[in-house]
């Protein structure tokens, strides 16, 4: 038996399943050596989900990121001879419109993000897998990259470890469990086993369902449940016999009922002569906390493999022998079918980055096998490069508040993601039922009376418009159109739009108390702030001015979009996104950790309440409340600048700022006057607004872009248009790269705003298009891919009420950034004429801000009248 090393540069616990094996291959790949492997088990894993996988691969998926891990891991199971491309198929059955209509969506997923699944007939389907009843189904999803991890994952994860251990850069240890990780100072420090200490400055866990227990030894909290995934075995099944193949049929899906079905290829084969069906429980999925799996002594077959009972799956199996009949007149054989443990996280995604509580500890987790080698060349890109190809926002472990990682509200979360693995299809703008109220602002009681439609980000209840506000409608009924497709008008509400409508004629309040608010001070926090940001916040910056800028990475992608007041020569406030907030606070505390900055960081959200007050009547209207309304004027307070006023003597900071293009201040004041304030707004006439016209209506109609949506860290700020003038002369970072991609003649893309210049679909209907939907070239009939091969598609999409039409923003490839440049954009499977109106950040409502400036600025400025003009 090997002697365990004394130090390691990193030490990957869980190393034997796919994640932890493709880790340590592609980390080996960046040039790191000196990798310890430790594993509870045999390495590679006879106990993980690895172990009992089915191993299949389908490319599409509505993330941009899972699309590019799926099909990295395809080519690289491809290049190691260790995948089947059998194609696979996911039907729709007759009467579930639905689901057909999920199936089209899948395929503009496809397009905008890089597969080629396309719809076929019954026929067609039938033809390829013959086991299904033709009749039953009205259309199917052709996957022609689908496949099969052959012999199966797990072998995979064994040829990666013994390569990687022949290279002499990795040790592994199997039968050595992590006892403890050792933390001091909030640093990871080494790994203690039972045959002894190991020192090391980097930890990487990817050990999935065993996940959270070895977060805890390390302080952090891991947002992961275990659940079971019931698989059945049928057979004999010898249609393969004699092929040595380890499968036949290519691969099906009915996720209408839930389930999936693959055979198991050659009888002569080590798995073969069976056909495999799989089934996640729909309604009661059945979670398992980590510390009730079984030891591997204790076990029947393997700790993540539980007994089945057949009950639990019955309803499904009855529908599936409607489908495909063989499932009933073949033997079930009950003794190898079983549960088996998956991981599933809080929101359904992957867990990936560096922990927040923890530096040095680096996560892996719930990572499916057809992401796993992706996932793996994400994580050891990020470790080596500080970032991935593809911005992880939506992986990154940062993304969850603490109190989103509380056992409570993990479980809660994970069981409902858990019951939607496959059915329902998941609207983009579906809120959680579970886990809600649990960040409500001081407003929210009067929010509720008006009859608030409440969705939730970050924990918070935000109302997009208010059932009080139906009124309103027989005003602006002509202007706000009905929506007559579901899927267009489900988690939406009419009156939003009306509610946008009066703001821009008289005044709105907003509640935005979902902000995230950092107030740093100290006397580094300038040189701090001013490392951070690419506009200049510090020098001759005054007291009370406030900064819009970005945090950029080392290679010039945009991280943050945020803005930035002064306080005080040595104090400023930060004011972020609640969505993008903790993930933003992370990146400055872990600044300030590797500068040794002496700066604090003093969370202010969950005490300063936030209303933005806007509109041609606003000044006007807290003139009129203000104690001192001089204080009100342009001299005193000019746009882009904060101080303290009196409301009725009550403390409000008073930002004059607008998200919504129009006149007005956001007004921040302590939680115990915030329902006080609201009241005085209400009562001096002020219409609440629902946070759809500031997050998405409004926001298109100036062209505002969405960090993490529109803004990424695989784009620049050039390509975004939202490059300063001048750079700066002190250094920030990433002004290396920011530098390089300002002098280039041409940017690979640019940020256009759209619009639909035709919605109606083949039947007649008026569509408002919501997702993410690929751009196609008319001429061609292809997605438009920039130089970089980045692919075109609608990023933010809304209906603007102000301007009449559907407005998207896109990034284009140089040559079509062209203002009149029409193209088609997909939705559903029909295609839909729309124009380029803008390049970079060009509004379409009030294109010169004027109603910034001025409360008195005409009411509804036109749009710029569009013209061929090239970027």
């Amino acid at each position: 038996m090997s002697k365990l090393p004394e130090q390691a540069d990193v030490v990957i616990v869980g190393q034997g399943g796919i994640v932890g094996a493709s880790v340590a291959h592609h980390l080996i790949e960046q040039g790191w050596s000196n990798i310890v492997g430790l594993d509870k088990s045999a390495v590679p894993s006879d106990i993980s989900s690895t172990s009992h996988a089915s191993d299949f691969c389908y490319m599409t998926s509505h993330d941009r990121m899972s699309c590019y891990t799926t099909v990295y891991s395809r080519q690289f199971y491809e290049s190691l001879g260790h995948y089947s491309r059998v194609g696979g198929l996911e039907v729709a059955r007759v009467g579930d419109d639905a689901r057909m209509a999920e199936l089209e969506r899948k395929v503009g997923s496809g397009k905008a993000f890089g597969t080629n699944v396309s719809l076929i007939g019954p026929a067609e389907a039938k033809r390829r897998f013959p086991l299904l009843e033709q009749d039953l189904i009205q259309g199917a999803m052709w996957d022609p990259d689908a496949g099969l991890v052959v012999p199966r994952s797990q072998r995979v994860a064994g040829v990666l470890i013994e390569r990687a251990v022949a290279s002499g850069r990795l040790q592994t240890f199997g039968h050595t469990p992590a006892l403890d990780i050792d933390v001091r100072n909030g640093r990871v420090c080494g790994v203690e086993t039972r045959r002894g200490y190991i020192r090391t400055d980097v930890v990487v866990l990817s050990a999935g369902i065993w996940g959270p227990p070895l977060a805890a030894m390390a302080g952090a909290a891991l947002p992961l449940m275990p659940f079971e995934h019931p698989l059945m075995f049928f057979g004999p099944f010898d249609t393969f016999a004699g092929t040595g193949r380890e499968i036949g049929y290519p691969l099906f899906r009915d996720q209408g009922n839930s389930s999936y079905m693959r055979d198991t290829g050659d009888p002569a084969t080590a798995e073969g002569g069976k056909l495999e069906w799989g089934y996640y429980e729909p309604t009661e999925p059945r979670l398992v906390q980590p510390a009730d799996i079984a030891e591997p002594d204790a076990a029947r077959m393997s700790p993540s493999m539980r007994d089945l009972d057949i009950e639990q799956v019955m309803s499904g199996y009855e529908r599936a022998i409607e489908m495909t009949p063989i499932l009933g007149e073949l033997g079930w054989d009950e003794k190898a079918s079983f549960n088996g443990l998956m991981s599933i996280s809080a929101d359904g995604g992957s867990l990936l980055g560096e922990s927040p509580e923890t530096r040095g500890l680096w996560f892996g987790e719930a990572v499916w096998v057809k992401d796993g080698p992706g996932m793996g060349k994400v994580l050891a890109d990020w470790m080596t490069h500080g970032r991935p190809a593809v911005d992880p926002c939506g992986i990154d472990i940062a993304r969850f508040y603490p109190v989103q990682k509380t056992p409570a509200h993990v479980f809660g979360r994970a069981r409902e993601t858990a019951r939607k693995v496959y059915d329902p299809a998941v609207h983009p703008r579906e809120p959680y039922a579970s886990g809600r109220d649990l960040r409500r602002s001081p407003f929210w009681p009067r929010e509720r009376e008006l009859g608030g439609h409440f969705m939730e980000a970050a924990g918070w209840e935000r109302a997009h418009g208010y059932a009080a506000n139906a009124h309103l409608l027989e005003t602006y009924g002509d202007r706000v159109p009905e929506r007559a497709a579901e899927w267009d008008a489900r988690h939406f509400w009419r009156v939003s739009n009306a509610e946008h409508l009066k703001l821009a004629d008289d005044v709105g309040m907003i509640n935005l108390s979902h902000f995230a608010i950092f107030d740093v001070s100290g006397p580094d926090a300038e040189a701090l702030l001013e490392y951070l940001s690419v506009a200049r916040v510090g020098g001759s910056t005054p007291i009370g001015k406030g900064v819009y800028t970005h945090f950029l990475d080392a290679h010039g992608g945009v991280r943050s979009d945020l803005t930035v007041v002064r306080l005080a020569t040595e104090a400023y406030r930060v004011i972020c996104g609640g969505d993008t907030g903790h993930r933003d606070r992370v990146w400055i505390q872990r600044m300030r950790e590797d500068r040794g900055a002496r700066v604090a960081i003093d969370d202010r959200t969950d005490t300063l309440a936030t209303l933005g007050l806007w509109g041609p009547n606003a000044h006007a209207t807290l003139a009129a409340l203000v104690d001192d309304p001089r204080l009100l004027d342009d001299d005193r307070l000019p746009f882009a600048s904060a101080r303290e006023i009196r409301l009725r003597g009550m403390p409000v900071w008073a930002f004059r700022i607008s998200y919504v293009g129009e006149y007005g201040w956001e007004l921040y004041m302590p939680f115990s006057y915030g329902l006080a304030v609201w009241d005085l707004l209400f009562e001096a006439g002020v219409t609440p607004v629902g946070i759809e016209t500031y997050a998405n209506s409004r926001r298109l109609e100036k062209s505002l872009r969405l960090q993490n949506v529109d803004l990424l860290t695989d784009y620049n700020l050039c390509e975004a248009g939202l490059a300063r003038p001048k750079v700066k002369s002190a250094d920030f970072h990433g002004r290396a790269a920011y530098l390089e991609q300002r002098g280039r003649e041409c940017q690979p893309a640019y940020l256009c705003t759209l619009t639909l210049l035709d919605n109606v679909d083949a039947e007649g209907v008026a569509r408002y298009p919501v997702g993410q939907w690929p751009l196609i070239d008319p001429e061609s009939g292809e997605v438009p891919v920039d130089t970089l091969g980045r692919r075109s598609y609608a990023a933010s999409l809304a209906y603007g009420p102000s301007v009449g039409a559907n407005i998207a923003l896109a990034y284009l490839p140089a040559a079509y950034a062209c203002i009149g440049q029409e193209l088609r954009l997909e939705y559903f499977g029909e295609q839909y004429p729309i124009r380029v109106d803008a390049v970079g950040c060009r509004a379409l409502y009030d294109p010169h801000n004027e109603r910034l400036k001025s409360p008195s600025a005409p009411a509804h400025p036109a749009p710029a009248e569009p013209a061929l003009e090239s970027a």
